[in-house]
């Protein structure tokens, strides 16, 4: 079964931004190292979703890196320039999960900076909202959903 593109890159955006949400929450609760993760895979799959939309193939689901996915984006607008810094939350994939990168070190004691958590929201924010303005197509498809989600529960009013 062939999945609709604007729907599937619709769901990645919205995984997106709701992991982006979390990570926010968990940098204000001082869980720094789970904060850096999952602003790194907000940026991932933002980036995915703006990827799939433009190439409607499931290729862009293969990598993890932010860098490469940028490189991919800017390909096809060069708007995406504006995000190269943001390749810096691919240090976060990794190393903020796996005591054994860390030599010596815990992730969840090692990462304890809140400055260094508000650069990752501010990169990761970076990204999302790009993708946001540059794929309109998300915004329409997310108002059809709400709408359809309404009108099946009849919370329409039909005038």
């Amino acid at each position: 079964m062939k999945r609709n593109h604007e729907k599937e890159a619709l769901r990645w955006f919205t995984q997106a931004s709701d992991e982006f949400n979390d990570a926010d929450d968990l940098r204000k609760m001082k869980k720094f190292y789970l904060a850096l993760f999952h602003f790194q895979q907000a940026g991932e799959k933002a980036l995915k979703a703006f990827l799939y939309l433009k190439l409607k193939s499931r290729d862009v689901f293969y990598t993890h890196s932010i860098a490469d996915l940028s490189i991919m984006a800017i390909e096809i607008d060069s708007d995406f320039e504006v995000i190269s810094p943001t390749k810096k939350l691919d240090q976060y994939y990794i190393s903020t999960r796996y005591p054994n990168i860390l030599p010596g070190g815990i992730p969840s004691r090692f990462f304890d900076d809140p400055k260094e958590a508000e650069d990752a929201m501010l990169l990761a924010k970076k990204i999302v909202d790009l993708v946001e303005a540059k794929s309109s197509i998300m915004l329409h498809i997310r108002w059809l959903t709400i709408r359809s989600h309404f009108s099946s529960h009849h919370y329409l009013l039909h005038i």
